[in-house]
């Protein structure tokens, strides 16, 4: 595996310069969002001067773009803002395949129409799996248009909440082109943090060949996504990371939800906890 991490969690004047501050922490893979370039993650369009400024950018430092952040709320309780987002998504899609990005990062969502983060009621609704079933329908196509991939992560407060759920998404279009981010600090519902184990092992034996991304963050309660640097928290990190080591995964660890002066020591923290997998040297990227 190899250790990475968002983009955002640097604020820099220019995109060149967020690259260089990954860079200078020895970091190689990327989670990248159009935001550090200047744009909106899901803009109404990208000029080709932007694609190419990017995929140069990238090339020049020896960086690799292992997700591109497409987020928007797959079930928003409006239709016309559901159609939006997939109108965004056709151009994050073909500009993304142009910068070098393999994948784009989704949001399931929410039926909460103000934070696509943000657990409802009627997540669990049929109609809200129906709405969902729609949207990612039309961003296969976009995605197979593209020759792209799409990430769906498991999350507690969105509408695929559990690795049940992504499993039933996943079986329902059986798509090459529909892919699972691991984070296990999205997965403990209220009051199950004490079975962190009995779920991480569950999670993995329902979804582990179809993860092609992995997130690295903690969590300091069960009931909602964690928002905690890695190693400051209450997961498992060998635990975490022994799954990953025997699904054989060689994708990117992404790093995300700390600050830019937590970058060293969650780094440092990571790259420990993979060295002392049997098996990995110590120098494992």
């Amino acid at each position: 595996m190899k250790l990475g991490i968002f983009a955002k969690t640097f604020s820099r004047p220019t995109m060149e310069e967020v690259l260089d501050a990954i860079i200078a922490h020895g970091l190689t893979q990327v989670q990248f969002n159009l935001v550090c370039a200047g744009t909106p993650s899901l803009p109404d369009q990208i000029d080709d001067a932007l694609i190419n400024r990017i995929r140069s950018a990238f090339e020049k430092r020896g960086l690799q773009m292992a997700a591109l952040s497409g987020t928007f709320n797959m079930i928003h309780p409006d239709l016309g803002e559901r159609q939006r987002g997939l109108e965004r998504l056709q151009v994050l899609a073909q500009a993304g395949r142009a910068m070098g990005a393999p994948l784009i990062t989704l949001c399931t969502g929410t039926r909460d129409a103000r934070n696509m983060w943000t657990a409802h009621p009627e997540n669990q609704s049929v109609l809200a799996w129906d709405d969902l079933l729609r949207s990612m329908e039309t961003a296969l196509e976009i995605a197979e248009s593209a020759n792209i991939s799409l990430g769906v992560e498991p999350e507690v407060t969105n509408v695929i909440d559990s690795p049940e759920r992504a499993r039933a998404l996943l079986d329902v279009f059986r798509s090459p082109r529909l892919k699972i981010v691991m984070d296990p600090a999205n997965l403990f519902a209220k009051g199950e943090l004490a079975r962190i184990h009995e779920i991480l092992d569950h999670a993995f034996a329902v979804l582990g060949p179809d993860i092609v991304l992995a997130h690295a963050k903690d969590l300091s309660s069960d009931g909602g996504a964690g928002h905690e640097a890695a190693g400051t928290g209450l997961l498992d990190y060998d635990y975490y990371l022994e799954h990953l080591q025997r699904m054989e995964f060689d994708g990117a660890l992404i790093l995300h939800s700390l600050t830019e002066a937590q970058v060293d020591k969650s780094v440092k923290f990571v790259r420990e906890k993979i060295s002392n997998l049997r098996g990995t040297p110590a120098n494992a990227s």
